[in-house]
């Protein structure tokens, strides 16, 4: 479990790096990416002005043209990763990218006609995530939040991701969604740095394909699903920064009545992307361990089976194994597997209590690490428009070699609340312990909270504000080991959307994200503001 980001050449190539290569089989998709950054580049070289141009042209043609009926939207939410907690009623949006996915520009007029409205989660499904972005899959999840998964909130499998989705709908035996989001961005500061702040224009070209099979609405019953979404960024001034990223989600259900079982594979490939997780293309999570653009790639296996032992109790087991991977530095890889026993306390309360244990294996120096977590939960929904999921409990890390137990506090929480039609707030917050991809010898504990607030104004235009905080405290993996390092991070990012025709949305945003650091080299701020588009098939 590490974090993202750090300074290019900052650490040399270690002792033994060739047999770690061996060991993770690194994935060979580099020079694929770079050609298709470098294609990408040259198409977007001296026609970036003229590409908006027409794009716009485009969807001022189509308001133009268009009367658009108030139909409801297809439903539409940001990625968040699925879960397989036993589930509420309530709907959650999965896999990554999540606070931003709302889209701005002119308002047409309404036509008379009474139709209902789509409602603000139809059209405009916020996410707070921890995950937020401008892309947006059309899926939901079983749980309000995501389980307590081994993984956290950097490469998009945690609570982080509390994306909300639209209310349940009909489901169908075959679904296919395809969703085509530009965003043109100013960035004040695009190496993260303390001094010297180097500013710069980037355009960024984000389709997402979702193919499915069976109930991957609701996941109650069979299913299969796939989701792919690649990113292209794309400097005026600075090429060498282009890059190509890709997220990979392929997952799969299976219900017997007493028994379901539930299968998951997400892969994840930074090329050098400045995010911390594909959940945001916005990049509202900075990867404050590397504090700077860095290449690495995530592979994520996730498997739940659960059991229905009477019509109260049932046995939950998991299993996850999870790879951050960085060349050059301190990668890791994690086996961990789980057994709940959960009670349904009310129709709608259940709680579980179980324990967790898992092996990490650490790139030299940093020591291998075991741990055992003992968790109590909580999966509440009280009505339709509110559902909590909370996740409690304590880990106990030991590592190779002479330092001693590493015991702390571990949690999740997750909050959706749907206050009135228009508005949805969503709240997450939540404590993990990670590898440093960046600081030898050194693990760290991440707590965060983010919350994000949506309002619907005059039919079509969507507001919204997201914020959120996080703390990594950095502690020694070995004795005689200095770790004096403690960041504080936080960001604020408001928007404005409209929603121009069915399948047409625009929106502008401004963010400001900031890190102060004990150690001054990590502390930065940056500020961007960006328009963005997305077309819905």
């Amino acid at each position: 479990m590490t974090a993202l980001w750090r300074p290019p050449n900052l650490a040399a190539m270690r002792p033994g790096y060739a047999l770690y290569n061996h060991r993770f089989a690194p994935f060979s998709a580099r020079s694929a990416a770079t050609t298709a950054a470098e294609i990408a580049h040259l198409i977007a070289g001296r026609t970036s002005a003229l590409v908006a141009a027409m794009f716009f042209a485009v969807v001022l043609a189509a308001q133009a043209q268009e009367s658009v009926e108030e139909a409801a939207l297809p439903a539409w939410s940001e990625p968040t990763l699925p879960s397989s907690e036993p589930a509420p009623s309530t709907q959650a949006a999965p896999l990554p990218s999540a606070l931003e996915s709302l889209p701005s520009t002119s308002a047409e007029p309404l036509p008379s006609s009474s139709a209902p409205l789509p409602t603000s989660e139809e059209a405009f499904p916020p996410s707070s995530d921890p995950w937020s972005s401008s892309t947006n899959y059309t899926t939901a999840q079983t749980s309000v939040i995501g389980s307590p998964a081994a993984g956290g909130p950097y490469g998009g499998f945690s609570t982080k991701n509390i994306a909300l989705g639209e209310p349940t709908s009909q489901p169908r035996r075959f679904y296919y969604g395809l969703l085509f989001t530009v965003r043109g961005v100013w960035d004040d500061n695009i190496f993260l740095t303390h001094t010297h702040k180097t500013s710069d224009y980037y355009f960024a070209i984000e389709p997402q394909l979702t193919l499915g099979f069976g109930d991957i609405q609701g996941r109650s019953r069979s299913y299969l699903r796939l989701d792919y979404m690649p990113s292209g960024l794309l400097y005026v001034d600075h090429s060498d920064e282009d890059a190509f990223n890709q997220l990979i989600h392929l997952e799969g259900g299976y219900s017997t009545g007493r028994l379901r079982l539930s299968l998951s594979q997400d892969v994840v490939l930074f090329q050098s992307a400045n995010l911390n997780s594909f959940i945001d293309t916005t990049g509202l999570w900075a990867n404050t361990d590397a504090n700077a653009p860095t290449r690495m790639n995530i592979f994520n296996t996730r498997a739940r089976a659960e059991y229905d032992l009477t019509g109260k109790l049932y046995l939950q087991g998991e299993f996850d194994s999870y790879t951050y991977f960085y060349p050059n530095n301190i990668s890791d890889y994690t086996v961990s597997g789980g057994l709940y026993l959960y009670y349904k306390w009310l129709p709608k309360v259940s709680v579980g209590v179980g324990g967790t244990f898992g092996y990490n294996w650490v790139d030299d120096p940093t020591p291998n690490q075991s741990f055992e977590q003992v968790n109590l939960r909580l999966n509440y929904e009280v009505t339709a428009k509110l559902g909590l999921y909370a996740s409690g409990g304590v880990e106990f890390r030991q590592f190779n070699g002479n330092r001693n137990t590493y015991d702390t506090p571990v949690f999740e929480v997750g909050l959706t609340y749907y206050p009135f039609d228009g508005s949805t707030f969503t709240l997450a917050a939540g404590r993990r312990i990670y590898n440093s991809g960046f600081e030898p010898d050194q693990d760290f504990a991440n707590t965060y909270v983010v919350g994000r607030f949506q309002q619907r104004l005059f039919h079509r235009l969507y507001f919204g504000l997201a914020g959120g905080y996080e703390n990594a405290d950095y502690f020694a993996a070995k004795d005689n080991i200095d770790a004096p390092r403690n960041d504080n991070y936080w960001f604020i990012e408001p928007s404005l959307d409209v929603l121009i025709t069915r399948w047409l949305s625009a929106g502008v945003y401004y963010l400001h994200r900031e890190d102060s650091s004990n150690v001054d080299f990590f502390s930065f701020d940056d500020n961007q503001v960006g328009v963005r588009a997305t077309v819905r098939f």
